[in-house]
């Protein structure tokens, strides 16, 4: 029972990495510069710090992930696992909601604020923000099944009470 748990274990942390990477890959390769009324302006994901800290926040997950896959089992190392996976899942959520909100305003505006879209003038700079909000809502959904999973193992649901 132990290699099955084992990999369920690195099968839903290699998904993770893999989502999590292309999540951090398709934000960085977001750029796109288009003219308007004479000026040109350049749109980049470094020139917003959420997207930046949503970028910082994926490749520490893809890096931890294909690390933990080397923790082995029953270690003393892998106690701390459950502990740093809700750490890198709350990290997560916190950059999914941060490049979320900033990718709302660009998207549509904000009328009371006075801001306006940015998505018409530059469509596929947009598009790979959205294509990169969708892949680290992928290795959030993964890392939120990984949180539940490594739970159920440690409390062993099939182990009698003493």
């Amino acid at each position: 029972m132990a290699k099955v748990h084992r990999l369920i274990s690195v099968v839903l942390r290699l998904a993770a990495a893999a989502a999590a990477a292309a999540a951090a890959i398709i934000m960085v390769t977001s750029h796109e510069t288009t003219s308007l009324f004479g000026l040109e302006l350049e749109a980049k994901y470094s020139h917003i710090p959420s997207f930046i800290f949503f970028v910082v926040a994926f490749a520490v997950a893809c890096v931890y992930s294909l690390l933990v896959v080397l923790v082995p089992p029953g270690s003393a190392a892998s106690r701390l696992v459950v502990m740093t996976d809700v750490l890198m899942g709350m990290v997560l959520t916190g950059a999914v909601a941060a490049t979320g909100a900033i990718a709302e305003v660009g998207r549509n505006g904000n009328s009371h604020a006075g801001w306006l879209p940015i998505c018409d003038q530059v469509h596929g700079y947009c598009t790979h923000v959205m294509g990169a909000l969708i892949a680290g809502f992928v290795a959030l959904i993964l890392y939120f099944l990984i949180i539940m999973y490594s739970l159920h193992v440690v409390a062993d649901p099939m182990r009698p009470c003493h």
